[in-house]
């Protein structure tokens, strides 16, 4: 069988079919084998691992998964991609189940009934365009994932495992980091894959926290706390949350929060860690 990490055999597959890239799924298809190699090592899929894998293409990454894993539930969008996998490149796979649909839309916490109630991994070349929103919905519902490996933007990676105090750091930073530990395993050029996208990109591990590294009273105050203090980063920490569409704080509250946490009131956002933000979180609820 031709791999499709060999650009050749990818050209002839989508010239079989007469398949035209649309935009508005983002779709960039892997054509490197080492970077191919890369997934599966970060991933540690193992021949007792179930896989979920949410954009599949025409199947690069499914082909490796399926002879790796014991199980692969791929996830595509894309109707037209759907007879490309089930008839022609990974036919011959018994393990694997396609479910046409938006990932977005199915009961995570149910498709893991079905697969037994078992943890599984999340293993993928994810969509740039909707990377954060297929994230946080496996992370803040706490669906059972062993880990998650995934191709994502350069950036949004970066941001990922941010440090506070640099300028990738955000709200992203410590949403993830609240729910997992990142780990930044390959940076990934744009010529690997067809087409060719704008921005490189690279390979991220999240590993769930079994508990979350703080502890919070209130998760829904707390995100809302760190996304209006970065709302606007030039802004002070007290003038964030005091203009903050979704609920001001007002001024002295937080002026006196920081005092007792020791810190100046000139101080910004993006200079609290993670565990500060539970503080004031706390302090402030």
């Amino acid at each position: 069988m031709a791999y499709l990490s060999d650009p050749k055999e990818t050209i002839a597959v989508l010239n079989r079919y007469g398949f035209a890239f649309k935009k508005r799924f983002g779709q960039n298809f892997l054509i490197d084998a080492h970077v191919l190699e890369k997934i599966l090592n970060a991933s540690g899929v193992a021949a007792e691992d179930t896989v979920l894998e949410i954009g599949p293409g025409i199947g690069t990454l499914t082909q490796a998964l399926c002879e790796k894993a014991r199980k692969v539930v791929a996830v595509e969008i894309d109707q037209t991609l759907i007879p490309i996998l089930r008839e022609d490149t990974c036919r011959q796979y018994e393990n694997l189940t396609l479910i046409n649909e938006d990932v977005l839309k199915l009961d995570l916490h149910e498709l893991s009934e079905s697969l037994g109630g078992c943890s599984f991994q999340v293993v993928a070349n994810l969509p740039y365009y909707i990377t954060t929103p297929i994230l946080m919905q496996l992370l803040e519902r706490r669906v059972p994932v062993k880990n998650i490996t995934v191709m994502v933007q350069k950036e949004v990676a970066m941001r990922m495992q941010a440090a506070p105090g640099t300028k990738d750091y955000g709200a992203l930073s410590l949403a993830v980091q609240y729910f997992a530990k990142p780990y930044l395993a390959a940076n990934v050029p744009p010529n690997c894959f067809l087409p060719r996208p704008t921005v490189g990109s690279a390979v991220i591990c999240l590993t769930p926290h079994k508990e979350p590294p703080v502890f919070v009273a209130d998760e829904a105050f707390f995100f809302s706390l760190i996304r209006a203090s970065f709302g606007q980063r030039r802004k002070t920490l007290v003038n964030s949350l005091a203009g903050a569409p979704s609920g001001a704080i007002p001024k002295e509250r937080t002026l006196a929060a920081l005092s007792q946490m020791g810190l100046l009131e000139t101080v910004r956002g993006e200079a609290l860690s993670l565990q500060q933000f539970a503080q004031l979180s706390e302090l402030l609820a």
